[in-house]
């Protein structure tokens, strides 16, 4: 069973090219750059700054915000090099098709079908949270059972993803428009928090900038981080090391910047503009959770910082209720861009596997109208509003995180690969000093996945044993690639 069978750079961008599975190019770097900050400006922003600064970090989270960013700027490269050399659905899933071979392609597909799904349902949640809380501040109180914390079936949440599927459905370049006004909002409440939170900061609250490391009480059974099973290493707050400690907590705010190397096939000039498009959002968001983080924690003493919602929170405590109704307003905007641009990942994604037949090929039929692959949007679609309606998650959205850095560890051995194996490639984008610097984004990548729980690891380990199993009893007898290999 040849399971590592690849399929050539050339034979993907033919592929693009068949009128049944051809996506329309319609976008720029400008689409591209604000769909990743649509994504990566979330939940992050608006909740990980007071709790990593309260717990973890001190006023120095801006330096942790700053190694999480390196640490996703390696694996930006990585991602950039490829988008440009094979500028084609699918992301890590097409590029790990070229360079490793089918079966590592399907596992890493198959990840990130539960790194996106799940993270579009888990943020669909989230957005119905700060939507009721709106509607309580002006007086419509909607029913527990359908929007309360443990509601039947959570409406909100099916809505908001009913009216995005109807949105990507309708074409990339409309996609792209609603994307862009919900991102002005947002990065306008950011920028306003940032300029107005500077009025109430005040020095003494940056002192000591890195407070004395402090040991935290170690965490038993399948919670335990598996750095601590596998090397009996006890957490540590605080200090230099709580600093790395938490730089592996908000690294999450900045996932999602992965997302636009899914659109490459419907980019103009995508050699060009998806490398812009990946750097520069990321190259936004940093600076902005850097300016963020560093106002949040000169406004109050960081042991008094909310978890939940810092920044509204903070403007209340300096007699500025008014703002942290605007700053809501600015959480659902956020909230809203990353669910639709989530949706979109998971389409490109399945799009490109069901194009090569490791899933059904007739749901990766392009509509002769919108020129978007309408019938896997709306069946993503619905499968997301059920997540999001009826199933409860907690812990389940680690998950995503786990899913995420399994990605950017596999596209960046791939770097190194297509390097060996295809040197003759014209790449619009060449990461500097390899293999080096993919060497330093794997080893990056795999310490923070160790600090992530046991049962975090093993139901990983449970999707990924599923995974084979369908791929063994479907993806590989009705393989395109397969059936090519067999002809000849």
């Amino acid at each position: 069973m040849d399971i590592f069978r690849t399929k050539s750079v050339e034979q993907s961008i033919r592929d693009t090219e068949t009128p049944e599975h051809q996506l329309r190019k319609r976008l720029t770097a400008m689409d591209l750059m604000v769909f990743g900050i649509g994504v990566i400006v979330g939940t992050g922003i608006f909740v990980l700054t007071g709790q990593v600064a309260k717990e973890v970090a001190g006023p120095a989270v801006a330096v942790s915000f700053v190694v999480a960013a390196v640490v996703c700027g390696l694996a930006a490269l990585c991602y950039a090099e490829f988008a440009s050399t094979i500028p084609v659905a699918g992301s890590a899933y097409t590029f790990s098709f070229a360079t490793l071979g089918e079966f590592p392609a399907w596992v890493i597909g198959w990840d990130l079908i539960l790194e996106l799904a799940l993270a579009a349902a888990v943020v669909a949640v989230g957005w119905s949270g700060y939507f009721a809380s709106m509607l309580d501040s002006v007086g419509l109180h909607l029913p527990p059972s359908i929007a309360g914390d443990d509601p039947v079936v959570n409406v909100p949440a099916v809505v908001i993803v009913l009216i995005l599927t109807a949105i990507l459905v309708a074409g990339i370049k409309i996609s792209s428009r609603v994307n862009l006004i919900l991102v002005i909002t947002k990065i306008a409440v950011v920028l306003l928090v940032i300029v107005a939170g500077l009025f109430f900061v005040k020095a003494a609250n940056y002192t000591p900038f890195i407070p004395e490391p402090v040991t935290t009480p170690r965490v038993e059974g399948l919670k335990a981080p598996l750095i601590q099973v596998l090397f009996g290493v006890s957490p540590v707050a605080f200090g230099v090391i709580g600093i790395f400690s938490a730089a592996a907590i908000v690294f999450f705010a900045f996932i999602g910047f992965d997302i636009v190397a899914t659109a490459a096939e419907e980019t103009v000039r995508p050699q060009h503009d998806v490398p812009r498009g990946i750097i520069g959002s990321l190259a936004v968001c940093t600076v902005l959770y850097v300016a963020v983080s560093l106002v949040v924690v000169g406004m109050q003493p960081y042991r008094q910082l909310s978890t939940s919602a810092p920044l509204s929170d903070a403007f209340t405590a300096v007699g500025q209720p008014w703002l942290a109704t605007i700053i809501s307003v600015g959480a659902i905007a956020g909230l809203t861009t990353v669910v639709l641009v989530l949706l979109l990942g998971q389409t490109r994604v399945l799009f490109a596997m069901c194009r090569d037949g490791l899933l059904p090929r007739r749901l990766a039929v392009v509509h002769p109208t919108f020129g978007t692959p309408a019938r896997l949007t709306i069946l993503i679609g619905l499968v997301t509003m059920a997540l999001a309606g009826f199933v409860s998650f907690g812990e389940l959205a680690e998950l995503v995180n786990i899913g995420t850095l399994f990605a950017f560890m596999v596209v960046s051995i791939g770097v190194i690969v297509l390097r060996r194996t295809r040197p003759d490639l014209e790449r619009a984008f060449r990461v500097p000093l390899v293999p080096l610097l993919p060497i330093l984004s794997v080893l990056a990548c795999l310490y923070l996945m160790l600090n992530l729980p046991l049962e975090t690891w093993l139901r990983f380990v449970v999707w990924m044993v599923i995974g084979v199993v369908v791929y063994f009893t479907y993806g590989y007898r009705h393989s395109r690639r397969g059936a090519a290999v067999a002809g000849d």
